[in-house]
């Protein structure tokens, strides 16, 4: 089975690679000569990803997938939530979006947060939604070189480090986005039979 994942982000086509048992094709959007920047204009996780595998299915007719993620801070009201990658500015700088939520946080006792990723899937003329969430705390200062975006700010329930300091083998086990690549995975397995 062929499926595109809508995505540009090399580090999440990789991490989602990992995941898939080896008889789904993984296609990225450049293997389908898909080079356009799909803006991401919805309000909601969950709208962000149908924009995405609708573009995709109205202009390229292919079955696919898309997520969208977001960090969601209980203390911030659950920002940045849906902009998350843009909390800083439109240039999706991890650096500088990391750099804002610290110091939003700077003098705040719950830095309790969540991971939130939401997978749109687009087969055979249906349209299905997955869900994963990783509880967690928003770290005071960095750790960690592994992992992307919020990772080395983000330590899981349960474990004494970030998300940047773990292998991805350990991050896909617990992650937001490995518990919704799963659901994912499993009703593909089902689907295909």
């Amino acid at each position: 089975m062929k499926l595109v994942f809508a995505t540009n982000n090399q580090h999440k086509l990789l991490e989602v690679q990992k995941m898939l048992p080896k008889q789904i094709t993984l296609l990225s959007l450049k293997d389908i000569n898909c080079f356009d920047d799909i803006e991401e204009t919805a309000t909601t996780l969950e709208g962000n990803a149908q924009i995405k595998t609708d573009y995709i299915v109205d202009n390229f007719n292919k079955n696919c997938f898309a997520d969208d993620t977001g960090l969601e801070v209980t203390s911030l009201n659950n920002a940045p939530g849906v902009y998350s990658a843009r909390y800083a500015g439109i240039e999706n700088d991890s650096e500088k979006n990391m750099q804002k939520l610290l110091k939003e946080l700077k003098n705040i006792t719950n830095r309790k947060a969540q991971f939130r990723t939401v997978i749109s899937l687009f087969i055979d003329k249906k349209q299905y939604f997955f869900e994963g969430i990783c509880k967690g705390t928003i770290l005071t200062e960095k750790q960690g070189e592994k992992g992307f975006g919020y990772d080395p700010v983000f330590q899981p329930d349960g474990f004494n480090k970030s998300f940047a300091e773990m292998t991805s083998e350990e991050k896909n086990k617990i992650s937001h986005r490995g518990i919704a690549i799963k659901k994912l995975v499993d009703f593909l397995t089902n689907y295909a039979e």
